[in-house]
């Protein structure tokens, strides 16, 4: 089982930007913040426990003068990746090893039909003519390293995904935005629980 250390997982504040430049809501990051520090110190206590699927899909207002974003970032990577582990060896204390196996199997395979699609059709694209949309080939290239990494051929981490940026598009000329970035969460869920 692994043993967390709430306190070096979330640190007790983080650096805020100038007042002039924009950082993240601090009573937002601070009130989600606590919530994850319960949710170590009681996990099934809690009825709302935070899981590493909440700390990938949490999102903090812009506001003038708030916390630096790298910081807050950084600390939730740390605090999603913990809580990822701690949810697999839970996972394994429950219902044993072959059980935790073949649900990663059911996840790769999953992955795995979309990566192997044709260039251009992994993703669907915007019905509307003027919605944001990601570059086809940047996403499809993220894509082939995908399967370099699930191949056993190269190696990519889970900071590799967080951190990928695409150019952007406008409408069917790219891939859609919110299709691509569930597909990715996916990926991260996989890799934290396999690394």
């Amino acid at each position: 089982m692994v043993t967390l250390d709430i306190h070096r997982q979330i640190p007790a504040s983080f650096d805020r930007v100038q007042r002039n430049q924009y950082g993240y809501n601090a009573k937002q990051v601070d009130q989600f913040l606590e919530r994850a520090r319960v949710s170590f110190e009681t996990p099934q206590a809690s009825p709302h426990a935070i899981r590493s699927a909440d700390v990938r899909a949490v999102s903090f207002d812009p506001v003038k003068g708030g916390y630096s974003a790298a910081g807050v970032d950084a600390a939730l990577d740390r605090l999603e990746d913990a809580l990822a582990r701690r949810e697999r060896d839970e996972l394994i204390g429950e219902r044993g090893e072959e059980a935790w196996l073949r649900e990663i199997g059911r996840l790769a395979g999953l992955l795995r039909g979309r990566l192997h699609r044709p260039d251009g059709q992994r993703f669907r694209r915007p019905a509307k003519a003027k919605v944001r949309s990601y570059n086809t080939a940047d996403v499809d290239g993220l894509c082939h390293e995908l399967i370099g990494y699930l191949d056993e051929e190269q190696p990519l981490s889970v900071d590799n995904i967080r951190r990928a940026t695409f150019r952007p598009a406008v409408g069917r000329d790219g891939y859609e935005e919110s299709q691509v970035d569930a597909f990715l969460d996916r990926v991260v869920e996989l890799m934290a629980a396999i690394d």
